[in-house]
């Protein structure tokens, strides 16, 4: 495989943003990586974070990072309120554009997204680092090929203990705050990998003041008789794990499991057997840059890993839940 440079956009500047530069400045030497630019809202927190990674150009505002011909792809990490209008942005200005989870506010701005890629012919993928992760990629292999027989139950949860104030952005219905976008959007997507989209949707949820999530539970059936129990929470410190159970056996996911670097099978009626792979946590963003750049230099427009219409079901699954619960955002009126 070519390995020309891609070069990257960032845009945004906060703890994720963070994160994901640095895996990339780390993959410059072995993958190609090179990050040329930064953008915010404002020229000030564009050029402290340039100045921070060494990034050679800084821009406060959206539409000049979008308009800078010498990017490959940008990586658009702001709220999810902001996903839409950033990501088409770019891929309207010609970028190939990878997509902070959750992909969006809600299905409507994803399938609007998603458009836009089609019409421009470019590049688009939602940042599910999960769906890259080697681990993840074997799990998922193994319940292919039949390792425990026909799924039955998936469990997965996500919480954080909080607390988190009123003027949080995990408590601005304007941001798409509470739970479910920022953390319940992992279960649902594990769910979804093993299972596909669910053909009913039950839920419920404590709501915030402010009318989002604080912590929800979410039950997902499918025709084939297989039930999915996910959790997400931002009041509680919740174990963080996940198992897929299937008729000849199950497989385990420890606390991290969206970043795992191991998991035990344990087939019915045999020793557990244990799968790990050398995967480096602390950079575990890095497999997802690494299949972006691999779809940019193979000219393909979509990731086979993390499809289109993987994000869109997500999307609607996520919506439903919202439907269920009784969580409305300011977006979902317009």
């Amino acid at each position: 495989m070519s390995k020309e440079t891609v070069r990257w956009g960032v845009l945004a500047t906060g703890g994720i943003a963070s994160s994901f530069t640095t895996d990339l400045m780390a993959m410059r030497e072995t993958d190609g990586a090179e990050v040329v630019a930064v953008a915010s809202r404002t020229t000030a927190k564009a050029k402290a974070f340039a100045d921070r990674f060494g990034i050679p150009r800084a821009y406060g505002s959206w539409a000049e990072l979008a308009a800078d011909e010498d990017i490959d792809v940008v990586y658009v990490a702001g709220p999810h309120s902001a996903h839409r209008e950033a990501a088409g942005l770019c891929l309207e200005a010609g970028r190939a554009v990878l997509c902070e989870k959750a992909f969006t506010l809600n299905s409507r701005e994803a399938e609007e997204l998603v458009a836009v890629a089609r019409r421009h012919d470019r590049f688009l993928m939602e940042a599910m680092w999960m769906y890259c992760n080697p681990v993840v990629r074997r799990l998922v292999e193994l319940v292919r090929d039949g390792a425990i027989g026909e799924v039955r139950t998936v469990h997965a949860d996500f919480g954080l203990a909080g607390p988190f104030d009123a003027e949080h952005r995990l408590r601005d219905p304007a941001l798409g705050g509470g739970a479910l976008l920022d953390l319940g959007v992992y279960p649902v997507s594990f769910a979804h990998l093993l299972l596909g989209e669910p053909d009913r949707v039950q839920a419920d949820a404590l709501l915030s003041p402010e009318g989002v999530d604080l912590n929800t539970g979410m039950l997902l059936g499918w025709d084939s008789g297989a039930a999915a129990l996910l959790s997400c929470s931002i009041t509680a410190d919740t174990p963080i794990t996940a198992a897929v159970t299937g008729t000849k056996g199950r497989i385990e996911l420890g606390r991290g499991f969206f970043y795992p670097d191991r998991f035990v099978l344990h087939r019915n009626g045999a020793d557990p057997e244990e799968f790990t792979a050398r995967v480096d946590s602390r950079h575990s963003l890095q497999y997802e840059a690494a299949e972006v750049m691999r779809c940019l230099r193979a000219g393909e427009k979509e990731s086979p890993l993390v499809p289109l219409a993987g994000s869109l079901a997500v999307m609607r699954t996520l919506d439903a839940v919202r439907d269920r619960i009784g969580v409305r955002y300011p977006g979902d009126q317009n």
